[in-house]
């Protein structure tokens, strides 16, 4: 993360005043205001396979984009593919069906897939181009949190200890498709109370981990996150594989470039710490809720079905600190 952070430097900077949104505060996607009262919202992101099931990649592939439009309070409005192939397997099936995994995604999510972009490529690799839309006045930042607001988390942590559990052939059937249920649950309800509650404080929790983008909002909204590790939910299987030291490499460099910035409580063990690290896939959406507001918050999600867990507040200060 630390290089791409070096080569982001690069980019020439935006003077455009309709730019509302781009890529110098690490949110989770582009923002451009095309009307008074309407902004266009576009994201691009796709991976190797993380999961076995071809179509199961698609299908998490697909969340996974859509929810850098759900984090920014954005409604999607169509999605383009992004392929990459082996040309030589094209016969097997295995594309369609990740193609089919993808289309399945957009249809929850009610929006058309109208076409994209394909290479011949000798490792797989897929993933949206997502388009939304939403109003210029209440969008959801990394730069929105204020004091006093509670963090609520939407989904568990765990997804990258589990899936390199997959890959090394030391996890559960049970482990893997919690996983996957996780991973391929959009996070259009989560994006829907965001708006209805007209927060404007948030990001989603992907390849960066839990700190590493709460860092990035912490930075941005120039305040401090107090976590409760305590409150942290995770996946079933996911405390095992981190006690076996199933991380990704990922995992190791989100510590290496966020660790500096967060001080854990000396009862927090490693395993913990470095679940906060883990690289997700398709994770759940961090949101700054303003307390006045939380207990009509908690009450929409349980009508809504929306799971929500507080795992801290917003102060004033700078950086992270994990409470045991």
């Amino acid at each position: 993360m630390s290089e791409l952070t070096q080569v982001l430097r690069h980019l020439v900077p935006v003077d455009d005043p309709n730019a509302l949104v781009d890529a110098s505060t690490g949110d989770d996607a582009a923002v451009y205001r095309i009307a008074p009262d309407r902004a266009l919202v576009v994201t691009a992101d796709f991976f190797t396979p993380i999961v076995d099931d071809p179509f199961d990649f698609g299908r998490v592939a697909a969340a996974n984009a859509l929810s850098d439009l759900y984090a920014m309070g954005a409604r999607p409005l169509f999605a383009l593919n992004l392929v990459g192939f082996p040309r030589k397997l094209l016969g097997e099936g295995l594309l369609e069906e990740i193609l089919r995994g993808g289309g399945e995604a957009c249809r929850d999510a009610g929006i058309p897939v109208l076409g994209g972009h394909s290479i011949d490529d000798p490792e797989p690799k897929f993933g949206l181009v997502a388009v939304g839309e939403a109003h210029p006045d209440r969008l959801v930042t990394n730069a929105g949190a204020r004091p006093g607001d509670v963090l609520v988390l939407t989904k568990p942590l765990g997804g990258g200890v589990t899936t390199t559990a997959l890959k090394q052939q030391k996890a559960s059937d049970e482990d893997v498709k919690e996983a996957i249920e996780w991973m391929s649950r959009l996070n259009k309800t989560a994006g829907q109370l965001a708006v209805e509650f007209d927060l404007h404080g948030g990001t989603d929790i992907t390849g960066f981990g839990f700190l590493g983008h709460g860092l990035e909002m912490a930075e941005a909204s120039g305040v401090m996150l107090s976590i409760q590790n305590s409150q942290i939910p995770l996946l079933g299987g996911a405390r095992g594989y981190a006690e076996k030291g199933l991380f990704p490499g990922g995992a190791f460099d989100n510590m290496a470039y966020v660790g500096k910035s967060v001080k854990f409580d000396k009862a927090i063990d490693e395993p913990s710490q470095m679940l906060l690290f883990d690289p997700q896939t398709s994770g759940g959406l961090l949101l700054g809720v303003p307390r006045e507001k939380l207990a009509d918050f908690q009450k929409r999600a349980g009508e809504l079905n929306q799971p929500v867990w507080v795992v801290g507040k917003v102060r004033a200060g700078q950086g992270i600190e994990v409470h045991a």
